[in-house]
């Protein structure tokens, strides 16, 4: 039973870094922009890919670049802070499908959850199919492509003096509405998909700070519920 079990969570693991390859070219994409960007501000090859291994948040490194220099560490830590607190609905709606796994094992998942490798993991567990390994084998796969982006982006440095240019900006924006439609499966999650969307744009131009991305989740899931609520009756 235990080589079993071994076993199935080796394949599974094996299914989650390959799930990953068709996203492999946006992580990438994505990654050398942050490479590239951390170095005209001044960051070594090294240390632009130091960050992306402790840090291993892409908005939240975007973010403390933008204010490197003309802010405190203080003030940086809060706001990829705010940033990062989507992770906390992300591993909220994804708990009741790891019950039974050690605290261990748990916070390794929590460790290197990224936005790709939870929408790839929820899908999977909402087909019926929970995998533990699975879960790690996508963490570990958009690890890979995005601290290889980096690294190279790093390398690249200045050479690229305006990567926007190339559209390599468009790269994870596009890479998200393409994981998004695997969750558009009726007309409850179409609703709350662009309502959520909406509400994220009106605050980006309205809030200060990166308050709103919080705020446009938190508030797209209570409306959820209570369309739900609301079409069952």
């Amino acid at each position: 039973m235990r080589v079993c079990a071994r076993l199935n969570r080796v394949k599974g693991f094996q299914r989650g870094v390959l799930a990953t390859m068709p996203l492999g070219l946006g992580i990438l994409a994505f990654g050398l922009l942050y490479g590239m960007v951390a170095r005209q501000i001044g960051l070594s090859p090294v240390e632009t890919l130091g960050m992306s291994l402790i840090v291993h948040a892409g908005s939240s490194q975007f973010v403390a670049l933008g204010m490197w220099g003309v802010a405190s560490a203080g003030a940086i830590v809060l706001t990829t802070l705010v940033v990062n607190l989507r992770h906390l609905l992300m591993g909220a709606s994804i708990a009741p499908y790891l019950q039974g796994l050690s605290h261990s094992h748990k916070a390794l998942l929590a460790l290197w959850m990224s936005d790709e490798s939870y929408a790839l993991a929820m899908a999977e567990y909402e087909q019926g199919q929970v995998s533990p390994g699975y879960f790690l084998g996508a963490n570990v796969g958009v690890c890979l492509f995005w601290w290889a982006g980096g690294w190279l982006g790093g390398l690249l440095g200045v050479a690229i003096p305006d990567p926007a240019e190339y559209g390599l900006d468009l790269v994870f924006p596009l890479a998200f509405l393409g994981l998004l439609t695997a969750f558009l499966k009726d007309r409850h999650h179409v609703v709350v998909a662009l309502l959520s969307g909406a509400l994220a744009v009106l605050g980006a131009l309205l809030l200060p700070g990166k308050w709103y991305v919080i705020l446009a989740g938190l508030a797209g899931s209570a409306v959820g519920l209570l369309l739900e609520k609301v079409w069952r009756r």
